[in-house]
């Protein structure tokens, strides 16, 4: 019964980090396209999409019209391309490089998905997984940091509906908005808890129930990749919050789930 109960917890945390790749990570490729100028470049003539099939798990459609890329989730309308997962485990294997999708359709585009969509997903690769040489180009910390920004806002949704944990802290919210936001200036995005629904978006809300606020670009760099403690932050006034401060730790709680299932 113990190696059952074992193999069910294993099954489920790839369930959620699928869900995470999908809806989270993935959605990066929109801001990837928007806000680097190599991308843009790569991605300028496409007119595609592409169906993300996972049986057992989470679906989801990126589409590429008018230099534009969109990620959403569900079915594609009649995608020229389907890739097919056996498993939640086998869509992670690939967001890990450790595995390929299995093509549905679309057989006359797998020149396009080895070379060209494979630059973009290691382009976007290239940005997640920094190290302390490349954050030194401001362009690049930049970017990684409104990518890491984004995921963890578009993580909380997920998290909370299937997350053990971030459904105890999501149950506890109440409804009302938070905006997390970059100061001088800089990118912000937002959660919002409705009573059962969450909600995740870039941009701010208004008259939202409580703020998190980031004195500039490395404070929240550090802050979204762990590197700095959350308290010293706030205590310092890098990290500013108001409003709500039970929904504050409640979405608090949520984020600390994020590097369980990603990192």
């Amino acid at each position: 019964m113990v190696l059952m109960n074992k193999g069910l917890h294993r099954k489920n945390e790839q369930l959620i980090k699928a869900h995470l790749n999908l809806y989270a990570v993935l959605k990066n490729l929109e801001d990837l396209v928007s806000h680097d100028p190599d991308t843009a470049r790569l991605v300028k003539k496409w007119d595609v999409s592409i169906a993300f099939n996972v049986l057992g798990g989470p679906k989801a459609c990126v589409e590429f019209k008018d230099g534009c890329c969109t990620v959403g989730k569900g079915r594609c309308r009649r995608p020229p391309v389907i890739l097919f997962f056996t498993s939640p485990a086998h869509l992670n294997r690939m967001m890990e490089g450790k595995a390929n999708p299995i093509p549905l359709r679309g057989f006359t585009k797998l020149g396009f998905l080895k070379k060209d969509f494979a630059q973009l997903t290691d382009r976007l690769e290239y940005y997640l997984r920094p190290n302390e040489a490349l954050l030194k180009d401001r362009h690049y910390l930049e970017l990684n940091t409104r990518l890491t920004m984004s995921t963890a806002a578009f993580a909380v949704p997920e998290l909370g509906r299937y997350d053990p944990i971030g459904t105890l802290a999501a149950g506890r919210a109440r409804n009302g908005a938070v905006n997390i936001k970059i100061l001088a200036q800089g990118p912000a995005v937002h959660v919002i808890f409705r009573d059962e629904t969450i909600q995740a978006g870039r941009g701010e809300v208004e008259q939202p129930a409580a703020l998190m606020q980031m004195k500039d670009w490395q404070v929240a760099n550090d802050f979204f990749s762990n590197k700095t403690d959350p308290f010293t932050a706030i205590a310092s006034g890098d990290v500013i919050i108001k409003g709500r401060i039970p929904l504050l730790e409640s979405l608090s709680l949520i984020l600390d789930r994020i590097p369980h299932y990603l990192s």
